[in-house]
């Protein structure tokens, strides 16, 4: 598939002739991608065909993180990748607007899903990237979700600008890299580095920085407060903020929008397996917070090193899945083969945390006929004793 690359292919995009290409290609099917290429070469160049295609292809993709809008926005192939979800944006906007932020620098735009979702939520934004065909794409998005007169785009390099006069600085910078495009785990190897970052976060009265959701809690700046953000249950990312609460940890859970403070309690001790299991949110390991959710469960960790929580009554929390536990046994392939074949098992989910045992594998070797009745397995430890626990999530969730 070719992709939009240079800025005189992008800028055809936008023009009658473009715009036409790329409403009809609004449900194109990729299957007939070839077909459909043949036949719009008839009546137009082949490299703006191309380019619509592409843009097409991108905003299929794009659908997932941008819902509707995805229809009507641009994309480059990084800015889908590396782009902001809009449910992630939306609050973090939502968190500076209830900060009274009115002005914003939104450093390493991209094609600018935070500066939209910031402009939505009342802020005006001067979004900056050094990429051209990003900035034209957000150029772009502005204009076409009718924001345009709330986001200022200016192609720089971001440690260039001067941020002075801004309510906040957002930050957000590339963390993938290399000829692969692979993922940057050295916070210094950033674009830009996460030190400049830091200081460019301190030079406003408040500031958010986006971090991998991995970053080391030891590379934590101590005036920072950081949140962790779930969304669907997956981890997206974290965010340093400054200016509002220094040293918190913070796990917040998307959609709902439930957010945990750490309080700073100790390691939850480790105890015998009562009749609930709990699976807190990645969100919550990442942030520490499993001892907060202990707590508030009333519970206990099956072992001291694996982030599974126990205890004897059910305590609903947002912050955790609950499955209420059937057997507890030490970890047996022909053992458990032979319990869900006897219990008419055809379906297994099997979670696994602390466990040298693929999922995959065993799934390979239970060699479940599907239909029946279904059972969530978890290999795990207890007491450091490799374990498998049998069980269904409260509620039939």
């Amino acid at each position: 598939m070719v992709q939009v690359t240079d800025l005189d292919t992008f800028s055809a995009l936008l023009t009658p002739e473009g715009q036409a290409l790329l409403a009809e290609l609004r449900d194109h099917d990729p299957a007939d991608e070839l077909a459909t290429a043949t036949r719009l070469r008839r009546d137009h160049p082949a490299p703006l065909v191309s380019a619509a295609l592409g843009q097409a292809r991108l905003r299929q993709r794009a659908a997932a993180k941008f819902g509707a809008d995805a229809g009507r926005m641009y994309f480059t192939p990084h800015g889908v990748e590396q782009s902001t979800r809009t449910t992630v944006a939306a609050h973090r906007a939502a968190r500076f607007a209830a900060l009274g932020v009115r002005t914003l620098a939104d450093l390493c735009c991209g094609i600018g899903g935070d500066a939209l979702a910031l402009a939505r939520a009342g802020i005006r934004v001067l979004a900056v990237d050094c990429d051209p065909l990003a900035c034209a794409a957000a150029r772009a998005n502005a204009e076409a979700l009718g924001l345009a007169e709330l986001i200022e785009v200016r192609q720089a390099e971001v440690t260039e600008v001067d941020t002075a006069g801004y309510d906040a600085v957002f930050v957000d910078p590339a963390r993938r890299g290399g000829a692969r495009g692979g993922r940057i785990f050295d916070p210094e190897a950033y674009s830009p580095p996460l030190s400049w970052a830091v200081e460019a976060a301190r030079t406003a009265p408040f500031a958010a920085l986006k971090v991998a959701p991995g970053v080391p809690h030891e590379a934590l700046p101590e005036d920072a407060g950081t949140e962790w953000i779930s969304d669907g249950g997956e981890v997206k990312e974290a965010v340093l903020w400054f200016g509002t609460e220094p040293g918190a940890r913070r796990a917040t859970l998307l959609p709902a929008g439930d957010s945990l403070r750490g309080a700073g309690l100790p390691d939850a001790e480790a105890g015998p397996v009562g009749r609930y299991l709990y699976e807190p949110d990645g969100a919550v390991i990442r942030a520490h917070l499993v001892a907060d959710v202990a707590a508030d469960v009333d519970g206990r960790l099956l072992d001291p090193t694996i982030a599974y929580i126990t205890a004897d009554a059910l305590r609903p929390t947002p912050y955790a899945t609950a499955y209420e536990l059937t057997d507890v046994l030490p970890f047996h392939v022909k053992r458990l083969k032979a319990l869900l074949r006897e219990r008419g098992v055809g379906v297994a989910v099997i979670k696994k945390r602390g466990s040298a045992v693929e999922p995959e594998e065993l799934r390979k070797k239970l060699k479940l006929a599907g239909g029946g009745a279904s059972v969530t397995i978890f290999l795990t430890r207890v007491a450091g004793a490799p374990t498998m626990l049998l069980g269904h999530p409260v509620g039939g969730a």
